[in-house]
């Protein structure tokens, strides 16, 4: 059994959302720099290249990419012979976010309570946070800061199994069709299928934390995102919804086993700022 203290998972949580949100993953930067070139629409290639011009300033002048410096999720898994000491795991990990948002400066946009008086908690606690117990020794963070004007496009469909891959692109391209350029695109889709109501919504955002340089294991998936790709970047709604070739960077699919009469299918959107980050204790 191997222990590791509350103090050291707060120090890595702290650490991995303050980079996440100044310096994006550099698959992800270099998509968006490439994408400049590729463009064949010159108002959406100009528009692409002041993305690149706002990643370049954060990091020379040591900002957040974005003002919106997202709702933190984490994602952990946590090794069956790890004992964790000096407090309880989900403390830690939301003393990390506190601290990572008052001493990185960045946006606190979490509220105590939804509906009535919406007070804010003032240090974008609490996070959300997934946990999985694995096998192991090691504890693995992923940390996502989620900002809201991609996630409120998000949508969620039960399709029976009679669906075809076709009505699942559909309903997908008609998430990003109706988003518009509410999300701040190009952007980055998230398609969870399998599970329940409520995994499929979470693999949705997990695949978001997939590199945009990776495709599903499953051939059949990854041949799937490409169809997905394709037919979102064939709608045309361009970066910052201008128009133009490029609306998605990519399109991750992550599946999960089902009933045998469902077939859930989430579609979790990102805008350009593609920030996540992860590490291993």
């Amino acid at each position: 059994m191997r222990e590791v203290s509350c103090n050291e998972i707060t120090k890595v949580v702290r650490e991995l959302f303050i980079k996440a949100n100044y310096v994006l993953p550099c698959d992800a930067e270099e998509l968006i720099r490439e994408s400049v070139n590729k463009e064949s629409d010159k108002r959406a290639a100009a528009i692409l290249g002041r993305l690149v011009d706002n990643l370049d300033a954060a990091r020379t002048t040591d900002v957040p990419i974005c003002q919106d410096t997202g709702m933190a999720v984490v994602f952990a898994e946590v090794g069956q012979d790890v004992h964790i000491v000096d407090g309880l795991f989900e403390d830690a990990i939301n003393e990390g976010v506190r601290q990572a948002y008052i001493d990185g400066y960045l946006r606190k946009s979490v509220v105590e309570e939804p509906l009535f008086e919406r007070k804010n908690t003032g240090d974008n606690t609490p996070a959300i946070l997934y946990t999985s117990i694995v096998e192991g020794d090691k504890i693995k963070l992923i940390v996502a800061p989620k900002g809201f004007g991609s996630e409120n496009m998000s949508a969620i469909k039960m399709f029976t199994p009679s669906a075809k891959q076709e009505d699942i692109i559909k309903f997908v391209c008609d998430t990003v069709k109706n988003a518009g350029g509410n999300p701040c695109p190009p952007i980055l889709v998230g398609v969870g299928i399998g599970g329940t109501f409520d995994r499929s919504a979470y693999l949705a955002k997990k695949a978001l934390t997939r590199p945009v340089s990776e495709r599903n294991a499953d051939p059949r998936y990854a041949e799937l995102e490409k169809k997905m790709f394709d037919a979102v970047n064939a709608l045309g709604v361009g970066p910052q919804g201008f128009g133009g070739d490029t609306t998605a960077f990519a399109v991750n699919i992550e599946y999960t086993s089902t009933h045998i009469a469902g077939l859930p299918v989430a579609v979790n959107i990102n805008c350009h700022v593609m920030r996540h980050g992860e590490a291993v204790i």
